[in-house]
């Protein structure tokens, strides 16, 4: 991450309308934040799995998916502070939005002094806490940022999507992960083939030393979904 004071901070502007979206990229590059803006879910998705900004702006009133389902999906991908920019100013909804992990609210209409200071806010509380964005199970090191897993010391080489799938399951250790989910997060399909999943489960396992017959990391539930547990010692 940058330095922040909070000076050149890259910050991801996630806003369907254009006019908006260049008066922040204008205020904010005034103020040296480095911006990058987008106008839909998707593109926002992309941009912090392939370049992680170190905080996100989301406006709730996206194109193609509701802004509150795109906070979930970066939740499963990534641990980058999410400021929500919403003209929804009832409490349950910006309750039900903290809870589901944004790190903090604007209600439209705001100052771009309000936001400044809330960007801020935000990025210290973050440096504060220090890097997340490490996974560890059993012999298995996920390196989100850097995008690398390694297997006992060793770099696994995987593809895109099944970094993507494994660094998912390793982040909820020990719970079963149904496979809708897994599309619906990883896939970014409401609907698909169960053998989608298979097929990389599949690549998974043998990349990671394994097999669906003697699993070591990745375990099946039938009829369920899938499981990323540390490895048992006695087996």
């Amino acid at each position: 991450m940058v330095a922040y004071g909070a000076a050149m901070a890259s910050v991801l502007v996630v806003e369907d309308d254009a006019n908006v979206r260049t008066a922040l990229i204008r205020e904010l590059s005034v103020r040296s934040y480095v911006v990058r803006s987008v106008g839909t879910a998707m593109d926002a998705l992309r941009e912090v799995t392939q370049s992680p900004p170190d905080v996100v702006v989301l406006d709730l009133g996206l194109p193609d998916l509701d802004g509150a389902e795109v906070l979930k999906m970066l939740r499963g991908i990534s641990d980058v502070p999410v400021i929500i920019a919403t003209a929804r100013d009832d409490e349950p909804e910006i309750v039900r939005l903290l809870n589901a992990g944004a790190d903090d609210y604007l209600i439209k209409p705001f100052s771009i002094e309000h936001l400044s200071a809330r960007l801020a806010a935000v990025l210290r509380r973050s440096v504060r806490s220090g890097p997340t964005a490490e996974l560890t199970v059993g012999g298995l090191h996920i390196d989100l940022d850097r995008r690398e897993a390694m297997l006992d010391g060793k770099p696994l080489e995987l593809t895109r999507r099944e970094f993507d799938l494994l660094a998912y399951l390793a982040a909820r250790p020990g719970r079963v992960v149904a496979r809708r989910e897994l599309l619906a997060e990883v896939w970014r399909q409401a609907y698909g083939d169960d053998q989608t999943i298979d097929v990389h489960l599949s690549w998974l396992r043998r990349k990671l030393g394994e097999t669906a017959a003697a699993p070591r990391y990745l375990h099946t539930v039938r009829g369920v979904g899938v499981r990323l547990a540390e490895p048992d010692p006695r087996s």
